[in-house]
């Protein structure tokens, strides 16, 4: 202090500002490290995402997490944007209200080692004609499923198919993928309207069978053909001719995939029907060699 005594009292009293500053600073110091949080410090950048936005180890789904199991098992996941379709897959009908495609009791098979073909939405008189054509050269009779509307139009045709020894098969009136979705009473009307159109034409034929358009089986609609004395028809094998493929991949998948009791489903009208007609005079040959081949029979119990 001796020293300070001997400088003058401007310059004193700037010496000791300057300790107590440095006084203050220290003590500050001292205090900061006191409370700061220990560990490695946090670092990030604009390209690192921050990690609330990440979810810990402990939230990451398991294998048994039911929202995995659920997109795995085919059922919705937590997350719709991340369900993915499967386009591989035979497209699946049309969806219809309140429709749970309930087939129970419709037939897949034929049951025996038989094979049937079936031919859907005609009659057509530019298609039906040319196939009935190829059925008679082969021997073999097949189940027309027929709609009330082309029942009605061409009754000629219906006769044709009844003359030929083939079976019928109730499609509804106006090819109705929403049928089975209607109430128990319209769908009877439904039916029962296009078997009157279809009798209107060949009144003692049986029919004995009911497709239901787009295989959009409801219980309600399988109920009601049940009640009017009709069998639910379904099918085996769809190479969808109804997209028009061409001949080839149509003949490829009814020869690649028919067994023994196989029901083929094609199409002799509801659009151009000349690659079924062409395909059918190539699938017959071999079929026929390979399997017997017939309608289902027009009477069941």
């Amino acid at each position: 202090m001796s020293g300070l005594r001997q400088l003058t009292p401007a310059t004193r009293f700037l010496a000791i500002a300057a300790v107590v500053v440095i006084a203050l600073l220290g003590s500050a110091f001292a205090i900061g490290r006191g409370i700061a949080p220990t560990g490695a410090p946090v670092t990030g950048s604009a390209t690192t995402p921050n990690p609330t936005d990440q979810p810990a180890a402990s939230e990451t789904p398991s294998p048994d997490d039911p929202a995995t199991a659920a997109g795995r098992d085919g059922g919705t996941a937590a997350n719709p944007e991340s369900t993915a379709v499967d386009e591989s897959s035979p497209a699946a009908p049309e969806p219809t209200p309140s429709s749970d495609y309930y087939d129970e009791g419709a037939l897949r098979t034929t049951g025996t080692s038989t094979v049937t073909l079936t031919f859907d939405d005609g009659p057509d008189p530019q298609y039906t004609p040319q196939i009935l054509s190829s059925l008679r050269e082969y021997g073999v009779t097949a189940t027309f499923c027929v709609t009330g509307q082309n029942a009605s139009a061409y009754p000629e045709l219906v006769q044709a198919i009844v003359a030929d020894g083939h079976t019928l098969c109730n499609h509804t009136w106006d090819h109705d993928i929403a049928l089975g979705s209607r109430s128990p009473d319209e769908i009877r009307a439904d039916l029962t309207r296009t078997s009157n159109a279809i009798h209107a034409a060949v009144p003692d034929a049986p029919i004995t069978y009911y497709r239901q358009p787009g295989g959009a089986w409801t219980y309600s609609v399988v109920s009601a053909a049940q009640e009017l004395g009709l069998t639910p028809l379904h099918w085996t094998i769809d190479p969808r001719d109804w997209e028009s493929p061409g001949v080839d991949p149509i003949t490829a998948t009814v020869l690649g995939g028919v067994q023994p009791g196989s029901i083929v489903l094609l199409h002799d009208a509801g659009g151009p029907r000349q690659d079924t007609v062409d395909a059918l005079n190539q699938i017959l040959p071999e079929l026929t060699a390979r399997f017997p081949v017939a309608a289902l029979p027009p009477n069941v119990t």
